[in-house]
């Protein structure tokens, strides 16, 4: 086994650069068992667990809570709940909505609100799990998870989306309003809303809301990081209104203020904010 707290962000390779955010293997020993929140993105999130399955299911819905090799979770405006003990090890991946279609074969919207395995969504990758079990240190473990991608997406070819859906997420990711990007696109607004909830499976204001609230979790860790943790600061910066705005959406989509977020996750938050490790 290898050293425990173990943090590698290795760089995506670049033919996985369209479908794959961040590939991050991990293994964290804990002080204590406790919850782990998972935080609305605009990513598909894919983790691959090792020696332990994932505990996993959608804060208030119990019947969602499941132990799982794999898990395969869309995107949610609501928080889930990881149930731990004294150790996580695993590999994760965010994959944005063109990679759900590349690699899980399905548009990021038929996973939209729900936890899945492999088994269910993929079965050409349903033996990866064990696969992953079975390699010894990161470098192979990652390599493994490269190459099997890198195989899925020689067989599902380069899929595509409707050229106005992939610049109305951009442009909805970088904080413009529904109603500027349906213009921009040329489309109406109801229609843009039809076709960003089939890719999605969210709505365009609640994609930009989410985007809103991933890039301020994502400046709060690097201020937190550097040690200047500012709400006011991160409120201006990532669109909010003011502070109680940047609060209110925080207690809405993560179940938890940032202030709390930071001192209940800021140990995983500081594992991970500036590695950029080679496998």
């Amino acid at each position: 086994m290898d050293t425990p707290t173990t943090h590698l962000a290795p760089p995506v390779p670049e033919a996985l650069r369209p479908y794959v955010v961040a590939i991050v293997g991990y293994d964290m020993a804990m002080p204590a068992p406790g919850v782990h929140i998972g935080m609305p993105s605009t990513s598909v999130t894919f983790v691959l667990t090792i020696d332990e399955p994932l505990d996993v299911g959608w804060r208030g819905v119990p019947r969602s809570r499941a132990r799982r090799w794999s898990t395969v979770s869309g995107l949610h405006t609501g928080p889930a709940e990881i149930h731990y003990a004294d150790r996580q090890a695993g590999v994760q991946l965010a994959l944005t909505p063109l990679g759900a279609r590349a690699l899980l074969g399905v548009p990021a919207g038929a996973v939209a609100r729900e936890i899945v395995t492999l088994d269910e969504l993929v079965p050409a990758l349903r033996d990866l799990p064990e696969q992953l079990a079975e390699c010894h240190g990161w470098p192979a473990r990652l390599a493994l998870v490269r190459r099997r991608l890198l195989a899925v997406l020689a067989w599902n070819g380069s899929p595509s989306v409707r050229a106005e859906i992939g610049h109305a997420l951009a442009a909805l990711t970088r904080g413009a309003t529904v109603q500027w990007v349906a213009d921009d696109v040329g489309l109406s607004r109801r229609h843009l809303g039809t076709l960003v909830r089939s890719e999605t499976g969210v709505t365009p204001k609640e994609f930009h809301r989410i985007a809103r609230f991933d890039a301020s979790k994502s400046r709060l860790a690097a201020a937190a990081h550097a040690g200047r943790p500012s709400l006011a600061e991160l409120a201006t910066a990532s669109g909010y209104a003011d502070q109680a705005h940047l609060t209110r959406e925080w207690q809405a989509l993560a179940g938890c203020t940032p202030t709390r977020w930071l001192r209940d996750e800021f140990p995983f938050v500081q594992d991970v904010v500036g590695v950029d490790a080679g496998a």
